[in-house]
């Protein structure tokens, strides 16, 4: 899931989602039926909302990977007759004299509460609101994080086994980025915007996992159990309750955009290969052709699933504008123990079929201004960067185009024929390839210092694309160099770390 971490280009929806109490207080509307692609998943209209499910622990040697688990006794909030607080309603269990399990819980100690907490959306003081007692939590757990991400998962898959189909074989990737994007998403529960924006992506992108309303209520309770077992320090009634409230929000807004992406597109395409090039002995260029119409934007970036890594998912940029038959082309590199990267490069042929999600990205031009564009693209981030330049010539509009083509070493620069085809095509296009170690002919010293040396840049709209420390190197050149951050554009440094493997 991405986390922008520069100004959008427009591409981002930040509407209002969700609204009212959320998915504990309100079902989705259902979906009506719409013409689309027949497959069981698409179009599926949202459930009834229902009672979160809450099961007795099976035996404490269940455990999905090895690491620690809850003890047989252990109820998920602490308490193994107490009822779950989170309720259709939203709110905390009643409490009432002669009630069973009555009045919130507190799971650190398993003992009844003597406050409710804040009631959510009332406002409180500066130090007790509802966000500054996350952050104290997430404080908290930070040292601890990948010990509290197993726990997460273990009660999940505990709790719920049937779950765990929906995920990869191997987690080492998929499992920490749910629990780290609901964190996240937490995190940002005072800034409405924000939050809208990155949970609507959130929602949109899990259709493709085969993630249904039904499955937020579970993930919920893992992770109300697996914060206040591992967070004790700043844990009680009105933490809990300000997490009860938060998730709520989460998952209300997350199904909502799902079930509006439902009207208006499949929860994932398949897609044939069509063409297989290889450029090194470790970078190929894959062209696809979808089963149906794949609308997208030049610079915008895919999930890609192999038929031989089921489940798995990374992150691949669109090396072309959109073309007329319709075909997608990616430049993938074959990295060591990489799954998908491997298994596109070395395994995939014409004739296999492989599954696209839905594109994503913000790093497209604005074609209603004549501002210049100055694109960085490292390695096999040239191929947004291609497909940016496709795009500006699409368009007709003459605007300088100034491109650095980045590589380690001269051989690295796999596509470099193609880019100076389009520079002798296009005059306002220019090319200057810059490698690490410079034969006679071609820039060095990296991207950001050959940056420095052109220029002025300040009233150009910039692009990066590539690994991610050239991207923070060449953002802080750019800053440097005095660029304004709103000019700066490029992919979410969390789902390039993603598509390493």
């Amino acid at each position: 899931m991405e986390v922008p971490t520069t100004p959008s280009a427009g591409g981002d929806r930040t509407g209002e989602g969700g609204g009212g109490a959320g998915w504990f207080g309100r079902s989705p509307a259902a979906a009506p039926a719409a013409p689309g692609p027949s497959r069981p998943d698409a179009h599926r209209p949202a459930p009834e909302a229902v009672r979160p499910y809450v099961r007795e622990p099976g035996p404490a040697s269940v455990d999905p990977y090895g690491h620690e688990s809850a003890p047989a006794s252990v109820h998920p909030y602490g308490n193994e007759s107490a009822p779950s607080p989170l309720r259709q309603d939203g709110r905390q269990s009643p409490s009432g004299p002669g009630r069973p399990g009555s009045g919130p819980v507190s799971p650190a100690g398993g003992r009844p509460a003597t406050g409710a907490g804040p009631v959510p959306g009332r406002a409180a003081s500066r130090d007790s609101s509802d966000t500054a007692l996350l952050r104290r939590t997430m404080a908290e757990i930070e040292p601890i994080a990948d010990k509290v991400t197993s726990y997460f998962y273990a009660q999940l898959f505990l709790q719920h086994p049937d779950l765990r189909a929906l995920f990869p074989a191997a987690m080492d990737v998929q499992r920490d980025r749910l629990f780290k994007a609901l964190l996240t998403a937490a995190t940002h529960a005072d800034d409405t915007a924000a939050l809208t924006a990155y949970l609507d992506r959130l929602g949109r992108g899990h259709r493709k996992y085969g993630t249904l309303p039904e499955h937020y209520p579970a993930v919920g309770e893992a992770l109300i159990c697996a914060l206040s077992r591992h967070a004790p320090s700043s844990w009680g009634p009105r933490t809990e309750a300000a997490w009860v409230s938060a998730y709520t929000t989460i998952s209300q807004i997350m199904i909502d955009a799902a079930t509006a992406d439902e009207l208006r597109a499949p929860a994932w395409w398949q897609a044939e290969v069509v063409g297989h090039e290889m450029r090194t002995p470790d970078i190929a260029v894959v062209t696809v052709r979808p089963d149906q119409p794949y609308p997208f934007l030049a610079g915008q970036y895919t999930a890609l699933e192999t038929p031989w890594w089921p489940r798995v998912w990374r992150h691949y940029s669109f090396a072309s504008a959109p073309r007329s038959d319709g075909v997608l082309s990616f430049h993938v590199k074959a990295v060591p123990a990489g799954w998908v990267s491997n298994a596109l490069v070395h395994r995939a042929r014409p004739g296999d079929v492989i599954r696209l999600g839905a594109p994503t990205g913000s790093m497209t031009v604005d074609h209603s201004t004549d501002n210049g564009l100055l694109c960085l693209g490292g390695g096999t981030g040239i191929a947004p960067i291609k497909a940016l330049v496709e795009d500006v010539a699409q368009h007709g509009r003459r605007r300088s185009v100034d491109v650095f083509y980045g590589a380690r070493r001269s051989d690295d620069l796999y596509d470099i024929e193609t880019m100076l085809r389009l520079q002798q095509s296009h005059s306002w296009l220019s090319v200057r390839p810059v490698v690490d170690d410079s034969p006679v002919g071609l820039l060095s010293g990296g991207l950001p210092g050959a940056v420095r040396e052109y220029g002025p840049w300040h009233t150009y709209d910039v692009y990066l694309s590539g690994p991610p420390g050239m991207i923070r190197r060449g953002v802080d050149t750019l800053l440097g160099i005095g660029v304004s951050t709103h000019r700066i554009r490029h992919d979410s440094i969390e789902e390039l770390v993603g598509a390493a493997t």
